[in-house]
């Protein structure tokens, strides 16, 4: 296991559907583009590529390190022109815990240097929610949403 230095977030949000049905949304690109971003690219495989338009300026990319389907994701994370946090710069594991007939995301952004935790953390914030909305196919939800920032 590498070690990365710097701070992390810790984000946890519970989704009424299974792991099977949320998984695909991170690793397959036009289901990826429905709740981060507007449009990806993804080789969903260890060491595949992604790249994620969320906007104009905005791409996040990287590489997927580890597919555990249905369980787990981690893939290293960064955005284009941004030197503070550029391209597989970060790491971010998503995992998926099925609690009944709902499902923990929880999701691990660690590597990030001092001074990032607090965006990524709202960023992460706003972007997990859209994640509970497009697994459910749309349905109207409330996310318990848990955010922790070092």
């Amino acid at each position: 296991m590498d070690v990365l230095t710097g701070s992390s977030v810790v984000c946890e949000v519970r989704v009424k559907a299974s792991p099977e049905t949320i998984f695909p949304f991170l690793v397959d690109a036009d289901l990826s583009a429905r709740w981060f971003g507007r449009s990806a690219s993804i080789d969903p495989r260890p060491g595949g590529a992604y790249r994620t338009e969320i906007s104009d300026q905005i791409v996040a990319a990287g590489e997927i390190v580890e597919i555990d389907r249905p369980r787990r994701v981690v893939l290293t994370f960064g955005w284009e022109g941004n030197e503070a946090v550029p391209p597989g710069s970060s790491r971010v594991e998503i995992t998926l815990e099925p609690d009944g007939d709902e499902t923990l995301v929880r999701l691990l952004h660690d590597g990030l240097p001092d001074g990032e935790a607090q965006q990524h953390g709202e960023g992460w914030d706003h972007f997990l929610p859209r994640l509970a909305i497009a697994a459910t196919a749309g349905a109207v939800v409330t996310p318990k949403l848990k955010t922790r920032h070092s």
